[in-house]
């Protein structure tokens, strides 16, 4: 039996045969039988959940010649025509395909006849959020005065795209998605009276996998038969559904719970060897780990999670993961799920993923980043028990933050004008921090040349294309670092180095700091994917090189460096700190 054999035969006749839409079923069958029957339904819900299969029941049961009756006989000329689709009364239209004002206009035309054969006239105008707005026009003006021998049945998934016009002049019924009990027990009702042999393990998967969907766990049960000859098994369903059996989730959780990187990609090469897709694969997992974290938090819920066997398997594995860990784990798989729908090679993505959570920390750990200056601030205090270094470091937090702000307000600035030689505007910095000298007063030299050159390469337009997901990360790990780098613009993109022009002093500066480099480096490394270095360039200079002799392919290089740390600065040292505190933008120099 096809599956379209399969549906047809287990598709609803009666409204008792709808499966988890209690609700409707007792409102409707109601309202048919006080003879209240509105001229104008709005059925809504996620696919596959019985809105099209409703509207045709309701036809049936207003149409019967016993009727209207609560529930349609099936057995009379009218409810069989209307099963099969020969009454010419019953309209069903597809408004995907036909969404244009002349098809609504011939609708509009013909409602003003008294039906031939039945006793309403009854159109269901299904995925009707796609009409155009000229053709939603037209059918509000048959809504607001219809016949009283028609009922419009409008059937979507998305009614916040239709008009408020429209809405407001139907009732609206929500239906739900089917819950997991009903599911199943329908899914064996229908191996039962079709003679299929399956495992409750596969109906478990089966009805899991089709995310509340009657039509869809009725077609992946077809599937799943088809593939095992009559018999239904837990890894033919897994199989072929393109899923990943539990020994190959059991692989990956172990890798990433020994945060053995090595191990992750054999594991992936191996799963995309097996045709698994990269996404279906992200989505199982991150329920695998979702598994995991219930199992943790509410193990009394055990019996009612879980994908693929029973959740005694899943005991020892969650024992090696803290939940918190497992917390930032599906954050991380949720993050790269929503990405690799538009990525252009989604195993790679699949695989940094994997790769990303083997390097998370467990709770309360430092950041890789971040270890060695942990180690240090330690190695300062030997005595000091783990609660003294938390306060510490707390302490220390505290104080860099209140150093930012006072940077921001110019405070600092002033404050540490009296001891700072002023740098040379436009020298990139290195480790320096605020408005200090900068440590050993070398500064590394950027040749513009180069970067020059590469400004109009593929890499820069994707530098450009992805900076503002590069400025949310930023901002999603700290907000203060964000705060200076939004003043930047990338200019270029030159073999590891990305190159940031800013209109600002005290932004660039305070950029380069170590602490906020190592952040903004790590975060172009996972947004492209490969490791990258941050070099910063006042926008003037960058100007200036740019439309420079290197520009045109001649001349000398252009280089930044600054002067020899002796020299006198080219301007006076309180010119130089206006500048940094207010931008060269907001400062004008005027002689007396």
């Amino acid at each position: 039996m096809t599956h379209i054999a399969l549906y047809r035969a287990w598709r609803p006749q009666t409204f008792r045969d709808m499966v988890g839409q209690q609700h409707i079923r007792q409102t409707l069958q109601n309202a048919i039988r006080e003879q209240r029957i509105a001229h104008a339904y709005l059925f809504n819900g996620p696919r596959g959940t019985g809105k099209t299969t409703a509207a045709k029941v309701f036809a049936k049961a207003v149409n019967c010649e016993r009727g209207p009756a609560p529930e349609p006989c099936n057995e009379c000329a009218a409810c069989r025509g209307i099963t099969s689709g020969t009454v010419m009364d019953v309209v069903e239209i597809d408004a995907a395909s036909n969404r244009g004002i002349d098809e609504i206009r011939e609708i509009r035309d013909n409602v003003r006849y008294a039906p031939s054969e039945v006793r309403y006239k009854v159109y269901i105008i299904d995925e009707v959020h796609m009409l155009t707005t000229e053709a939603f026009n037209a059918l509000l003006k048959t809504l607001e005065e219809p016949p009283g021998h028609v009922i419009f049945i409008l059937a979507t998934t998305e009614p916040h795209k239709l008009p408020a016009t429209i809405v407001s002049r139907c009732q609206r019924f929500d239906f739900r998605q089917v819950s997991l009990e009903e599911q199943i027990e329908r899914l064996r009702e229908i191996t039962q009276e079709e003679g299929i042999e399956a495992e409750p393990e596969a109906l478990d998967y089966i009805a899991r996998l089709s995310d509340g969907g009657m039509r869809d766990a009725i077609s992946l049960l077809e599937q799943a038969a088809a593939f095992g000859a009559e018999k239904i098994t837990l890894e033919g369903a897994v199989d072929v559904t393109g899923g990943l059996a539990a020994r190959q989730f059991a692989g990956i959780a172990v890798a990433v719970r020994d945060s053995d990187a090595a191990a992750v990609l054999p594991l992936v090469e191996g799963l995309m060897q097996a045709g698994k897709s990269p996404d279906k694969c992200l989505e199982n997992l991150i329920y695998y780990f979702r598994d995991l974290l219930v199992l943790k938090l509410a193990p009394d819920s055990a019996q009612g999670m879980g994908r693929l066997a029973d959740p005694g398997v899943f005991r020892d594995m969650a024992e090696g993961f803290s939940a918190e860990r497992i917390f930032r784990m599906i954050d991380e798989l949720n993050r790269y799920q929503n990405e690799m729908r538009h990525a252009a090679h989604p195993q790679t993505l699949f695989e940094v993923a994997l790769l990303k959570i083997c390097t998370l920390p467990e709770s309360g750990a430092p950041a890789a980043g971040a270890q060695p200056e942990a180690e240090r601030r330690g190695a300062a205090a030997p005595g000091a028990s783990g609660h003294e270094v938390a306060a510490l470091q707390q302490r220390i937090d505290q104080l860099e933050r209140k150093l930012e702000q006072l940077q921001r307000s110019g405070g600092a600035a002033v404050a540490a004008a009296p001891a700072a030689a002023a740098p040379l505007r436009g020298a990139p910095a290195r480790g320096g921090g605020g408005f200090g000298p900068r440590s050993g007063g070398s500064v590394r030299t950027v040749k513009l040349d180069p970067f020059v050159s590469a400004s109009g390469s593929p890499d820069t337009a994707q530098l450009r294309a992805k900076w503002a997901e590069v400025l949310a990360r930023v901002k999603d790990a700290r907000v203060t670092v964000h705060a200076w780098l939004v003043d930047g613009e990338p200019v270029s993109w030159a073999g590891d180095t990305a190159l940031i022009a800013f209109k600002n002093t005290i932004h660039r500066e305070t950029t380069e700091k170590q602490a906020n480099r190592e952040l903004i480096e790590r975060v172009l490394q996972e947004s492209f994917g490969k490791p990258l270095q941050l070099a910063t360039v006042m926008q003037k200079d960058w100007q200036q090189a740019a439309s420079g002799p290197a520009a045109e392919g001649g001349g000398e290089p252009f280089e930044l460096s600054h002067d020899d740390p002796g020299a006198p600065p080219a301007r006076p040292e309180w010119v130089e700190e206006a500048y940094k505190m207010f931008g060269e933008d907001l400062v004008e120099l005027k002689k007396e």
